[in-house]
């Protein structure tokens, strides 16, 4: 089984990746927090919460960075509610976060198991840039780096940046430069990834699991019968399962931090010419399938549930 190791900060989509996972065959060796979505001692509950509902056992759930490294907080409360996971109401967790800081723990994590463990990041990048600032050597000894965020169309946050990566571009800039290839699935494939009617309809009969499922997608945005909200963040998991359900073109992508209006935005630059890729970028998704992963996957999580 693949090693990976989940930066988040849940969020509803956060949830939904998080149950994709708990469905795969993913070794999850550890689940880290970042303020974003909501502020981090509310994304360390709800990843508390999601750990015990979904059984992931004792994976060390570590909770790190609070804010961006340099600019003022921002926050989706909007779209994820005061919480952070929209209507659902999980029961309260019974044990709490791994003592330490996340960073200490992706550093250590990798340390141990070089070129063995996956690192996911489904949040802002504070904690990986931290890590990679602390010790250098995470971008050799991770065997990838997948994260959701930016794009190379649009954002969603302002009309320039995804939410990610506006929420503290100099930690994402830092993460592009550090001399790895980032997978990139952006809001160009994750915008695709909708639930409608009748993907809802797929998730009701999921006995406790669509306790989390339904209420997620029906707080997240409309369901109607053609559309529906994205739960962007699965798709960074999906990824790892399944590769080919994703169209990936090499690019170069720089994180904009000074831009009065395009802070935030990941300028992505697929002819090269003189430069080496540092990312390779998601630009379409096999919609059927990936929703045939995902559901089979959620389908296992709710035949150990109940």
């Amino acid at each position: 089984m693949r090693k990976v190791l989940i930066d988040c900060d849940p969020g509803i989509d956060d949830a939904l990746a998080l149950a994709l996972a708990a469905g795969s065959p993913l070794d999850v060796v550890g689940i880290t927090t970042v303020g974003g979505n909501v502020d981090l001692p509310l994304t360390t509950a709800n990843a508390l919460a999601l750990r015990e509902f979904l059984g992931f056992g004792d994976v060390p759930v570590t909770p790190g960075s609070a804010g961006a490294l340099l600019r003022q907080t921002v926050r989706a409360t909007a779209v994820h509610g005061a919480g952070g996971l929209g209507d659902v109401v999980l029961p309260a967790p019974l044990r709490g976060p791994s003592e330490g800081h996340a960073v200490d723990f992706i550093v250590e994590t990798l340390r141990a198991a070089p070129g063995e463990i996956t690192l996911v990041a489904i949040g802002p990048l504070t904690n990986i840039a931290l890590a990679v600032r602390k010790e250098p050597r995470v971008v050799e000894w991770a065997r990838e780096l997948v994260i959701m965020g930016g794009s190379y169309t649009r954002g969603n946050h302002n009309p320039a940046a995804e939410f990610n990566m506006l929420a503290d571009p100099e930690a994402a800039a830092i993460v592009f430069e550090a001399g790895w290839t980032v997978n990139m699935l952006g809001l160009d494939v994750t915008l695709t990834a909708v639930v409608t009617s009748g993907i809802l309809d797929r998730m009701r009969p999921l006995g406790r699991l669509a306790e989390l499922l339904v209420p997620a997608a029906q707080s997240y945005g409309v369901v109607r019968a053609d559309s529906g909200p994205a739960i962007h963040d699965a798709c960074a998991v999906a990824y790892l399962l399944e590769p080919s359900l994703f169209t990936c073109v090499p690019a170069v992508v720089d994180v904009e931090t000074a831009g009065l209006y395009t802070r935030g935005m990941t300028v992505t630059d697929f002819k090269l010419r003189d430069r080496q890729a540092n990312a390779l970028v998601a630009t379409s998704l096999d919609v059927k399938r990936f929703w045939d992963l995902v559901l089979g996957a959620y389908e296992g999580v709710a035949g150990r549930l109940g």
